[in-house]
């Protein structure tokens, strides 16, 4: 290598340092926002846990909550069913009553008021 390469290496290394010194405080700006995010984004993975945690928890104790309540109108249920049918047999038995030949003259001649128009 001659005198005349090694100046030019030489050269371009001084000017090439000196390039690097203005990024340099960009560089620890950078560095310095990362750490800050990172450390908020850490935070927030927290948070986001123990959300999920809660809402496990929530659900559980939902189901629990229903369960008891499916378990305590379970009974109600069967002693409803036993007064129903009763009703029934007796709404069964009883029969309606003819109309007399005084109603069948109103009906004849007011056909309209008997129309089912909430007249029942």
């Amino acid at each position: 290598m001659n005198v005349r390469h090694l100046t030019a290496l030489a050269a371009f290394l001084v000017f090439g340092s000196m390039a690097c010194d203005p990024s340099k405080p960009e560089l620890d700006k950078t560095k310095a926002e990362l750490t800050t995010i990172t450390a908020e984004r850490d935070n927030l993975k927290t948070q986001l846990e123990q959300a999920n945690a809660k809402v496990t928890a929530l659900t559980a104790q939902n189901a629990e909550l229903q369960a008891k309540a499916t378990a305590a109108a379970a009974p109600a249920a069967p002693a409803a069913e036993e007064k129903a049918p009763a009703k029934k047999a007796a709404a069964k038995g009883g029969k309606a009553k003819p109309l007399t030949t005084e109603q069948k003259k109103e009906i004849d001649t007011h056909p309209q008021t008997r129309s089912g128009a909430g007249h029942f």
